[in-house]
């Protein structure tokens, strides 16, 4: 039977919980803060880490104190007047350029594959380990996955379509508030297929049930539980270096996912599509995933200039940026029917 506590504890996310009682920790031990706060401790708090902390570190901080004082009792001091002034205040005066991950390019995505495979006929006993990142790197760039929904990934809730794809079920995510699960597709490709590469894991691993992409200690062994979320940048970053993929530091847990969004869009894909597919909600979080490449932009701007006159001097050659097209009109890789 599970209890009262059992059940309001599954409300909330897992990562939710870490984040706000690292904020709460941070506020009384960092900084020497006193719960119940007022709203000029609060505003003070923030002015002391104005600059240092991003802004959306700082919004994090405010709603895991909103929480704290809510689920206590008290009079909530976030939602101050003096307190969202100050925070307006700190947006104006340390505005800077948001980071964003480097996207993965599917040349980046061939190169680390290649490497992976030569790797395996190189040491035998790399074979494991390379066969998981494989299917853990081209599952995660064509699904889009966040880094917890790769590593929630179980057994139980993937069906296999030989040639066709793959049927995902997720129990929740972080689109999913009201937790009622949802279904990904991912198709097998002429190439870099994640279909492929999911049996080839399966297979070796010689594994039916539980998590899919599990830990394996520095002999080869096995393990039965799942590779964390946090482990997904480290992991990422070492896989590249070692594949010889420059700037291999840049790459974060979010790589994947604005890699294949940045790839969608300048495939054809169409916003509503592509929204659909990896699961936004809103326009501004998928736009915030898609980047236009100066190459692609370059070869727009001049698909609309007109012709130079006759006798003119063309200052540069432009340079042609060419889109392979598939049979559905999408740029890319042909889907194995």
């Amino acid at each position: 039977m599970h209890s009262l506590d059992t059940y309001l504890g599954l409300a909330e996310r897992r990562n939710t919980q870490k984040s706000y009682a690292a904020s709460i920790k941070h506020f009384e031990q960092e900084w020497r803060g006193l719960l119940p706060a007022t709203a000029e401790s609060v505003a003070q708090y923030l002015v002391a880490y104005a600059g240092a902390l991003a802004m959306n570190t700082l919004k994090l901080r405010l709603a895991a104190l909103s929480h704290w004082h809510q689920e206590h009792g008290f009079t909530d001091p976030t939602k101050d007047r003096l307190v969202s002034q100050v925070l307006k205040g700190i947006r104006v005066a340390h505005t800077a350029l948001e980071k964003k991950a480097k996207p993965v390019e599917l040349d980046q995505l061939q190169q680390v594959c290649d490497w992976l495979d030569q790797d395996v006929l190189a040491d035998p006993a790399a074979r494991l380990p390379n066969l998981r990142d494989k299917a853990m790197l081209l599952m995660g760039f064509w699904r889009g996955f966040r880094a917890d929904e790769l590593t929630r990934l179980t057994i139980e809730h993937i069906e296999v379509e030989p040639g066709i794809g793959l049927k995902i079920f997720l129990p929740w995510s972080k689109g999913d508030r009201d937790n009622l699960g949802r279904e990904y597709r991912c198709p097998a490709l002429s190439r870099l297929c994640p279909v492929t590469a999911y049996e080839a894991w399966l297979n070796a691993a010689q594994i039916t049930q539980g998590p899919v992409f599990r830990k394996i200690d520095r002999w080869g062994n096995l393990g039965a539980t799942a590779i964390q979320a946090g482990s997904i940048i480290p992991w990422l970053r070492r896989l590249f270096g070692l594949a010889g993929v420059a700037g291999a530091d840049q790459y974060s847990s979010h790589s994947l996912r604005r890699g294949f969004a940045s790839w969608a869009h300048a495939s054809g894909w169409d916003l509503k599509e592509l929204m659909e597919y990896v699961g936004w909600k809103d326009v501004g979080s998928a736009m915030r995933y898609m980047d236009t490449s100066i190459g692609t932009l370059q070869a727009r701007f001049e698909k609309g200039m007109p012709s130079a006159p006759k006798g003119a001097t063309q200052e540069a050659a432009p340079v042609s940026v060419r889109q392979p097209r598939s049979p559905r009109g999408k740029a890319g890789l042909r889907v194995i029917k």
